[in-house]
C-alpha cells in the first residue's frame, strides 16, 4: 500500500497530494475526487524485482451530486508460481523432483472512497475505509483494516493537500497452519522453530503537499508540485528525528494542449550507509510520459532513472478512461 498507483503520479516521484483531481485519488489523497465530472476507470501494470513481482491496480470512480464523490479500487502485489521445495527429500533421505510443489505469496488491498466538499469555500474532505488481505500459499493468511483521511484547499491558484495514512492504525491478524508450518520447521534444523507473531501493525504516516499549475500563451502548461512524507518513527529519510522522519519529493509536470505530458521528478531522499560506514544522500529520479485523446489517457513512467537509490527501476504503464466518451 506504499509504492503508489499511477504512471502519472508515479512519474513525478508521487507528489500529487495536493493536485491529485481523478479516479486514483482514491489512493494519493480521497478528497480529490471531487474533482471527478463524470464516472472513471484506471488501469495499471508494474513488474518488480526483474519480473519475479507484480503489481496491479484497478479503480473505478463516479460523482454522486456537485458536493460528493465515491470511488472503490483493489491493488494486488504478488510473487507467483514458487517453489515449494520443502518436501524434496522424502523419509528415506532420497531426492523426488515430483514432491516439488507450487505455490504463490500475495498482497491485496480493497479501498472504499468517499469525498465531499465543506460548506468553507476552497475545501474538501475524503476518507478511506481499507480491508487488507495477505495470502501465503498454504502456510498463513490474514485479514487487516484501516482507515485515511484526506484534506484539499486551493486559493489564489495555490492547491494545498493533507493525507493521514492508517490514522487508527492498520491491523493485520494472522492465522497460520500448523501443519504446513511444521513442514517448515523440520526443513532445515534448528530453523523456523518458532510461530511467528499473529498481529502486524501498519502506524499512521502523513503527508503535506502544495502544487501550482503556470499556463503559458502557447497552449502548454507547467504543473509544478511538492510533497514532504512523514513517518511518526526515526528511519533512514534524509529529515530523522526520534519524533518524526521527513522524506521530501518534487514532481513536474509539462502539458501541451492537454493532449501531450512530460513528466519528472525527484524523492525518497534516503541517509545510505557505504560499506566503510560513510553516508551517502540516495535519491531516486522518475519521469514519464502521457498522451489523451477522447477520454482515454495512457501513461508511462520509469523510476528510479540512473540507479540513484537502493531501489531497482521499474517499468510502469497505466490507462484511465472516462466513461462519458461511451455515452
Amino acid at each position: 500500500m506504499n509504492i503508489g498507483v499511477d504512471a502519472a503520479a508515479l512519474g513525478m516521484s508521487n507528489a500529487v497530494v495536493a493536485n491529485t483531481n481523478d479516479v486514483n485519488s482514491g489512493y494519493w489523497n480521497p478528497a480529490g475526487l471531487i474533482g471527478l465530472e463524470d464516472g472513471q476507470v484506471a488501469l495499471m501494470h508494474a513488474s518488480y524485482f526483474a519480473n519475479i513481482a507484480q503489481y496491479d491496480y484497478i479503480a473505478y470512480a463516479k460523482p454522486i451530486d456537485d458536493r460528493s464523490a465515491w470511488g472503490i479500487s483493489l491493488i494486488r502485489f504478488g510473487v507467483d508460481d514458487i517453489l515449494n521445495t520443502t518436501q524434496l527429500i522424502d523419509n528415506e533421505g532420497n531426492i523426488d523432483y515430483n514432491r516439488i510443489s507450487l505455490f504463490s505469496t500475495a498482497d491485496y488491498g480493497v479501498t472504499f472512497s468517499y469525498a465531499r466538499k465543506l460548506q468553507v469555500p476552497g475545501f474538501q474532505y475524503g476518507v478511506n475505509a481499507k480491508v487488507i488481505r495477505r495470502v501465503i500459499g498454504d502456510f498463513a493468511n490474514s485479514w487487516g483494516f484501516g482507515f485515511d483521511f484526506g484534506l484539499q484547499f486551493e486559493r489564489n491558484n495555490w492547491k494545498y493537500g493533507l493525507m493521514l495514512r492508517d490514522i487508527t492504525t492498520t491491523y493485520n491478524i494472522w492465522a497460520i497452519d500448523e501443519d504446513e508450518y511444521n513442514k517448515i520447521k523440520d526443513a532445515i534444523p534448528g530453523e523456523n522453530q518458532e510461530l511467528p507473531e499473529s498481529t502486524e501493525i501498519t502506524l499512521p504516516k502523513a503527508q503535506l503537499g502544495m502544487s501550482k499549475l503556470f499556463e503559458f500563451h502557447n497552449e502548454t502548461s507547467l504543473l509544478a508540485s511538492a510533497n514532504l512524507n512523514m513517518q511518526f518513527a526515526k528511519t533512514n529519510d534524509i529529515i530523522a528525528t526520534d519524533v518524526v522522519s521527513i522524506d521530501p519529493a518534487i514532481g513536474f509536470e509539462y502539458s501541451y494542449t492537454n493532449l501531450v505530458f512530460l513528466r519528472a521528478g525527484v524523492g525518497n531522499f534516503q541517509n545510505v550507509t557505504q560499506i566503510d560506514n560513510s553516508k551517502k544522500i540516495g535519491f531516486q529520479p522518475n519521469i514519464g510520459i502521457g498522451f489523451k485523446y477522447k477520454g482515454i489517457q495512457i501513461d508511462y513512467a520509469l523510476t528510479d532513472l540512473g540507479d540513484q537509490s537502493a531501489a531497482l527501476y521499474s517499468n510502469i504503464f497505466s490507462v484511465k478512461v472516462d466513461l462519458s466518451i461511451f455515452r
